[in-house]
């Protein structure tokens, strides 16, 4: 769940309901226990932060609102350790089964035992030892008041990034120091500060990269340790515990792309898994207000939609006959929805040999290669339902539409990426394009079209901030050209701030060369240079022989606007209605237009299927 308040007793009641919920269904539950120390945005309490410690007068800022955090007192620390106490006891009345105490993350007890953040004088600061001592102390206090009734356990990040951790010699140190007071040990890498190196994407960690640092410290304790490395992989995860070095997977983002992954395996239906693509669509589309993810279109929507990730009401007219035109994500999403419904048949047809449109050609890029398990996992489903035949190689016009003889026509063309520059920000096309020896799309270098002379100037302009911008510019560095990329973006690879492998992409990038110009919004193109203007509008000139031009995508809905245009067509052939999805509705994220499928086929039989049911919403409850 995410985070939630459990400071009084309707905060406790609250908790039960889900913990009992979690209880019927004859698993464990846990809490973790957590203060934000410097960190803590207070967006509701309002309170300070708090910190161990000053240095040299200042204080570290936050990493939340502008401000300097309180130093803390001894009344402080008693304070802190009691409202854990509370907390814990609240926890145990809950229902709970374990309760963990967070010392990771570069939170408050993390900060404590950080010398970087811990600079005091007293008996919680100095050596190892004691700025140990409030994170023992509190470990303690719990174990005394509920430890006979719920196992205790505490997150530590055994390695961090940068000054302000400790080192994986203290970790071990610190395991052996704290190891009588738990029954269970929550290991993970990184802090606030660098969480990006312990949960980053697919495009830049690799599945299981932690295992040698739990290697290095698993001599210092004999009790169950929970292991978290991005594990995605049943085999991955079989391969961990088998070692001894870990006894639990942690796996989150797994999870939310199938809830059902353990029931799945159970069964011997791994095939049938959601395997996370390692997006992090999760955590960006956290930022923006509701959780969502690239594989699961049901995640976040559960409550909200009443959508079960893996049951689908039966269809009331199962004589529906459905054309999907398109086997993109949305495409196919929508067809696999309408088939799993129980329509008569439902064929998908594709005028490439394969399913996948434009997602197939982007798991060919540097690091995307995990993106593909959004394919085969659909391809696998595909092959299962006997009502959805996928039709390959295969190409219709609106007249052959009109004679297929479908009760229902769905038309998910996808997008094409615009040749002219044009661009949000101005909401014009990019002048003197010809006067460059070669301009690109980047389908024309996806499909391995032609390509600029080798070694020569490349320049990609990302206007758009996504991952294909940077993705193309790493590919084409590869190949041997003398790269730009120039973003009117604040940093390159803007996106992957939120999905956390911007700095490793931007790195990779500068590694390889490749030259980065941010803040620049390009204004004209002439004979062989780029201009624009920079912040401030300060003028901006490159010499270029070639422009890559990843600006704005634009919806391939030809076949759409044809067959809508002529209803008398459609009544005379039999149809019943047109849908427009995905991309060919409006070009979106991976995770969106694989969204607009699922809901389609979610919502088939509604009044207006073109438009989304009303879904619930979180409000207060008036009681008189």
């Amino acid at each position: 769940m995410h985070s939630s308040d459990i400071w009084d007793d309707e905060d406790e009641r609250r908790h039960k309901l889900m913990v009992d919920a979690v209880h019927d269904h004859g698993a464990l539950a846990s809490i973790e226990l957590h203060h934000g120390g410097a960190h803590a945005m207070r967006r509701l309490s309002r309170e300070h932060a708090l910190s161990p410690s000053g240095l040299a007068g200042e204080l570290p800022p936050p990493a939340g609102p502008l401000g300097t955090p309180k130093i803390m007192t001894v009344e402080d620390i008693d304070r802190v350790e009691q409202s854990f106490v509370d907390a814990a006891v609240r926890g145990r009345n809950a229902g709970y089964d374990i309760v963990d105490v967070l010392a990771g993350y570069g939170y408050l007890f993390a900060q404590f035992l950080s010398p970087f953040h811990n600079h005091r004088n007293d008996r919680y600061g100095g050596s190892l030892e004691n700025r140990a001592r409030f994170w023992v102390e509190t470990l303690s206090r719990v174990r005394d008041a509920v430890g006979a009734d719920c196992a205790i356990a505490t997150r530590m990040s055994v390695q961090t990034q940068g000054p302000w951790g400790h080192t994986l010699e203290e970790s071990a140190a610190l395991i052996e120091m704290a190891d009588p007071l738990v029954d269970l040990w929550d290991l993970n890498v990184g802090s606030v500060l660098d969480w990006g190196s312990d949960i980053s994407p697919s495009r830049v960690i690799p599945e299981g990269r932690n295992m040698d640092l739990f290697t290095r410290i698993r001599g210092a304790t004999e009790k169950p340790i929970v292991g978290v490395s991005r594990w995605t992989s049943p085999d991955s995860m079989a391969q961990a515990v088998r070692s001894g070095v870990i006894d639990i997977i942690g796996s989150a983002r797994q999870s939310i792309a199938d809830p059902f992954f353990p029931q799945k395996l159970y069964e011997g239906r791994t095939e049938d898994i959601r395997e996370c693509m390692g997006i992090n669509h999760c955590i960006s589309s956290l930022d923006r207000g509701n959780m969502a993810c690239a594989q699961n279109a049901t995640a976040g929507e559960e409550y909200r939609r009443g959508w079960h990730p893996e049951r689908f009401e039966p269809l009331e007219d199962k004589n529906a006959s459905i054309l999907v035109v398109g086997a993109g994500p949305a495409g196919l999403e929508a067809a696999i929805g309408l088939a799993k419904r129980g329509a008569e048949m439902v064929h998908l047809v594709d005028s490439a040999d394969q399913v996948g449109g434009h997602l197939r050609p982007v798991v060919e890029l540097p690091g995307l290669r995990e993106w593909g398990r959004f394919i085969d996992h659909r391809l696998i489903q595909v092959d299962k339902l006997s009502n959805l035949q996928f039709i390959p190689a295969t190409t219709l016009d609106a007249d052959a539409i009109l004679d297929y003889g479908a009760s229902h026509v769905v038309i998910a063309t996808g997008a094409r990426w615009l040749r002219n520059g044009l661009t949000p920000s101005t909401h014009a096309a990019l002048p003197g394009l010809d006067g460059l020896k070669w301009v690109f799309t980047p389908e024309q270098l996806l499909l391995g079209g032609e390509r600029p002379t080798p070694g020569c100037r490349v320049s990609v302009y990302d206007a758009e901030g996504g991952y294909l911008g940077s993705s193309l510019a790493q590919l084409l560095a590869n190949e041997g050209y003398n790269v730009s990329i120039v973003t009117p973006h604040a940093s390159v690879a803007a996106e992957g701030d939120l999905t956390l492998d911007g700095p490793a992409v931007r790195s990779s990038l500068h590694a390889s060369g490749v030259a980065m110009y941010r803040d620049v919004l390009l204004t004209e193109a002439g004979l062989g240079v780029l201009r624009g203007v920079g912040e401030f509008e300060v003028p901006f000139s490159l010499e270029t022989d070639a422009a890559v031009l990843v600006t704005m995508r634009s919806p391939v809905d030809d076949l759409y606007q044809q067959l809508m245009a002529d209803r008398q067509a459609l009544d005379a052939s039999g149809i019943d209605a047109v849908y427009c999805i995905g991309d060919a509705l409006s070009p979106r994220p991976l995770a969106e237009v694989m969204f607009d499928g699922h809901r389609l086929a979610r919502e088939f039989e509604s009044p207006d299927p073109s438009s989304p049911l009303p879904y619930k919403r979180e409000s207060l409850r008036l009681v008189d």
